[in-house]
């Protein structure tokens, strides 16, 4: 999900989205371990990784006042 995508949404959809995104996270987690990660999505693991942490940014920012209403659109 791009950025743009991600600052219009709530903060209830964003905390939601993060647990979908530690969810897929763990199950590539363990597909690795398994050696049943295809070398095809070698990269899934760093890009969830990383969108976790724009997400984790984001309600930072929402919950410090940083990101404004007239930022989100």
């Amino acid at each position: 999900m791009e950025l743009k995508q991600m600052r219009q949404k709530s903060a209830d959809e964003l905390k939601s989205h993060l647990v979908e995104l530690h969810k897929e996270r763990f199950a590539l987690r363990m597909q690795h371990s398994t050696g049943q990660l295809p070398p095809s999505k070698s990269n899934e693991p760093r890009r969830v990784r990383r969108e976790i942490a724009r997400v984790n940014t984001l309600l930072g920012a929402l919950s410090n006042g940083t990101l404004s209403n007239s930022a989100k659109k």
